[in-house]
């Protein structure tokens, strides 16, 4: 379990992180971080950090797929993760 908390932790951080880099970035007109590699990380568990990101640099937001698209990929990895977790708890 202090595993997957650590996991999660650091995925939701590097979510975070990636938004305020890409937003510094799009201010200064220098080399981006492509859309696919924010949707890949939050795609790998760090959705909620993206999208805390995303509204406190205000970044991305005007985007419809990540305005909508990044809670929706949050909702549903809580979703698994709420079915899941009772199955894997003996695993913990």
């Amino acid at each position: 379990m202090h595993l997957f908390l650590l996991y999660a932790a650091a995925v939701n951080t590097v979510g975070f992180a990636m938004m305020g880099i890409d937003k510094k970035r799009a201010v200064r007109n220098a080399w981006r971080i492509s859309e696919a590699s924010l949707f890949t990380a939050a795609l790998l568990g760090g959705a909620l950090g993206c999208t805390l990101g995303m509204h406190f640099f205000r970044h991305k937001t005007r985007h419809w797929y990540f305005k909508y698209g990044m809670p929706a990929i949050f909702l549903a990895e809580g979703i698994l993760l709420w079915v899941l977790l009772p199955k894997l708890m003996p695993f913990f």
